[in-house]
């Protein structure tokens, strides 16, 4: 019984999750639609994100995160940012961490939801874990934002695990990215 209680409140919280995403979506689509239509305007865009969507979702569910942040950014220096990923809410908690704009390295399939995959589509590294030519051009992808002085974040773990997974084996590639440019990793 305690069980079915369980996955009932789960499936609610997950819905609620996704209300507050499309709410948070729509109410700055406009901007949203204008900031992506150009790499330079992804500052705006970022800003957006970061400051309205992510904020929406994080307070709706009930999160009010206090950051503590040893070493603060610089701004115009490039980061590769990586964490381990066990919710959707960790991409709204790398949006707060991050004041400076990051480019977020996702997976393809996410760009097939609704309103929010055109934008992903637009202004994410997206990577077809399946394909090593996709991979490849991940590096692409990112030297070129590295170079225009963004930071990159990738969660390592490839996806989110099972809730049974404490932690998932981390993949190679946000750790040879920062090798390669010679960037700093912000855990």
């Amino acid at each position: 019984m305690l069980k079915i209680i369980k996955i009932i409140l789960l499936s609610i919280w997950n819905v609620w999750f996704y209300v507050l995403a499309f709410i948070g979506i729509l109410t700055t689509f406009p901007l949203l639609i204008l900031f992506s239509s150009s790499e330079r305007f992804y500052p705006q865009f970022y800003w957006i994100a970061r400051n309205i969507w992510s904020n929406i979702i994080m307070y709706g569910m009930g999160f009010y995160p206090k950051l503590k942040i040893k070493e603060p950014m610089v701004k115009g220096e490039s980061y590769m940012l990586v964490a381990n990923h066990k919710s959707m809410i960790d991409i709204m908690l790398m949006l707060s961490i991050a004041k400076y704009p990051v480019v977020f390295v996702g997976k393809k399939e996410l760009e097939k939801i609704p309103s929010f995959g055109y934008l992903y589509r637009r202004v994410a590294i997206l990577v077809d874990r399946s394909s090593p030519e996709s991979r490849k051009r991940v590096y692409e992808k990112s030297k070129k934002r590295l170079d225009k002085g963004l930071s990159v974040c990738i969660f390592p773990e490839g996806g989110v695990p099972d809730p049974s997974v404490i932690l998932d084996p981390f993949k190679n590639g946000a750790f040879s990215l920062a090798v390669e440019f010679q960037i700093p990793i912000a855990p």
